[in-house]
């Protein structure tokens, strides 16, 4: 009986103690699964290499020039069957350059829908008005349409023939002279106030005339502001007791007005937009570059308040307009929600562009009645692909995007972390198998692989120990080393033919 009680409580010890091992392996899961999980990944690697077909020459005695042939390669680490020895030339025209011939690295990777897309402006960015303030004459044109210009550029001259900004000019002068008689008034009956030959009545009416005076002043001053004359313009006025007539039409900044006055006396300093400063030779110094488009008036012309000159754009930064059918609207908005980025697939003469990583910047409210397509927009960063500037100093622009270009947008449905993603071209299918080609010294061994999922861009490989993280394989041309391999096996005489071993 004692014995069997010993028994019992001998098997509840071990018990908790293998709970317990349990609790500690879990709780120490970071600290020792990366080791082993790297010892399973080399021993796998061995067995490979040691289960590899050995060569069915091996050992044979061909002579000098077959034993020059086969010098130098490894038979137990490939097939003969299944590899290709590629030279420096062969690598060159297959285009396998040290680009494409990498180490498999985990990644994560999207699963897509593809939505077309166009290149789209952002409305009250891309875009920009120059309207006259006031009506004039157009007394010289700085403006070139195509060319590129910066904030604070010289766009035109205008004579003003306003009549009211004259009269109101007019009436500004004329009242800082009442106000100027009005002060020395004052000035002379305090001195003769205070020798009791004028009461102090009489200077106190001339102080109200002169308080009266300065209220008339500043509503004056505010009725030249609300013509577009600047606080500079008025000072200048002020000082000088002078009408302005000219006024100077500049680059506006589309991002902060209180740098840049767009209008400016042509007595006060510009910049024309054939002056080359340093900022116009170094154009990593200047604002964002202005296109001069829809170029309106001559000169000599003249302008109403209102009438617009010219339109300036900025392509620095556009929107991708994609345009979802109903059914997808949902992935739309589940990718907005999850902040995943998207791919643009650009369309050119050289091929295929990927553009990667563009963030969603909106999706549409409302479905359009007519093609019932859900609108959302991407970010786009614009790239200058030509920057040049002539003897006149005029600066033209070639931007890489362009309004209305079309172009597909690849909008994440899922994620999958951890996965061996390679290039489309990187694999070819034969039969019911897809194949990849990995490197082996100067060998390519064509080895078997299953695909998980493909694309129009890349291919999802099963991490099945196959292929391991580090194996370097060939990112593209699968095809054309397929095509040789199969060339190899079925042409060409055996030179072994006829040979009693």
């Amino acid at each position: 009986m004692r014995w069997i009680v010993a028994r019992l409580n001998t098997k509840k010890t071990l018990g908790m103690a293998s709970v317990l091992v349990v609790i500690a392996l879990g709780a120490t899961y970071s600290l020792w699964w990366p080791t082993f999980s790297s010892f399973i990944d080399r021993t796998l690697q061995q067995r490979r290499a040691v289960n590899a077909p050995v060569d069915e020459h091996a050992g044979h005695d061909h002579g000098a020039e077959g034993h020059e042939d086969h010098a130098g390669h490894d038979h137990a680490a490939h097939d003969e069957s299944t590899a290709l020895e590629l030279n420096a030339q062969s690598l060159k025209n297959l285009g396998l350059s040290s680009d494409y011939l990498k180490p498999i690295e985990l990644s994560d990777y999207k699963r897509t829908i593809t939505i077309p897309a166009i290149v789209a402006a952002k409305p009250g960015r891309t875009q920009i008005r120059v309207s006259s303030p006031l009506s004039g004459v157009v007394t010289h044109v700085h403006a070139v349409t195509g060319e590129a210009v910066t904030a604070g550029t010289l766009l035109f001259e205008v004579r003003l023939t306003y009549e009211d900004l004259v009269d109101t000019q007019t009436q500004f002068l004329k009242t800082l002279s009442e106000l100027d008689v009005e002060r020395r008034e004052i000035a002379r009956l305090e001195e003769v106030t205070q020798s009791g030959a004028i009461s102090a009545k009489t200077l106190l009416e001339r102080k109200y005339s002169r308080d009266k005076t300065e209220s008339s002043l500043a509503a004056t001053r505010e009725a030249l502001k609300l013509h577009g004359l600047s606080a500079a313009q008025i000072a200048t006025i002020e000082t000088e007791r002078k009408l302005l007539r000219d006024l100077a039409i500049v680059t506006p900044d589309i991002d902060s007005h209180d740098k840049t006055e767009e209008m400016r006396l042509s007595r006060l300093p510009f910049r024309p937009v054939s002056f080359q400063t340093e900022q116009a030779r170094r154009p990593d110094l200047t604002s964002r570059p202005l296109i001069i488009e829809d170029l309106k008036i001559q000169k000599g012309q003249g302008v109403m308040s209102g009438e617009m000159l010219c339109s300036l754009s900025d392509f620095s930064q556009l929107y991708i307009e994609g345009q979802a059918f109903e059914q997808d609207a949902p992935t739309v908005t589940r990718a907005a929600q999850n902040g995943w980025m998207i791919d643009a697939i650009v369309q050119s003469t050289s091929g295929q562009e990927v553009v990667q990583g563009l963030k969603l910047a909106f999706v549409g409210n409302s479905v359009d009645p007519a093609t019932r397509t859900l609108s959302f927009f991407v970010e786009l960063p614009n790239q200058i692909l030509r920057d040049d500037t002539n003897a006149d100093g005029q600066r033209f622009l070639t931007w890489k995007f362009r309004v209305g270009q079309r172009l597909q947008l690849q909008v994440p449905v899922d994620v999958w972390k951890d996965q061996i993603v390679l290039p489309v071209d990187a694999v070819v299918k034969d039969g019911a198998d897809w194949y990849a080609f990995q490197q082996n010294g100067d060998h390519f061994d064509r080895i078997a692989v299953h695909v998980k999922h493909r694309d129009q861009s890349s291919v999802v490989i099963d991490n099945d120990g196959v292929l391991f993280p580090g194996d370097v394989v060939a990112l593209r041309a699968a095809h054309q080393l397929q095509m040789a391999l199969k060339n190899k096996s079925g042409g060409g005489v055996d030179p072994h033919a006829g040979h009693n071993h």
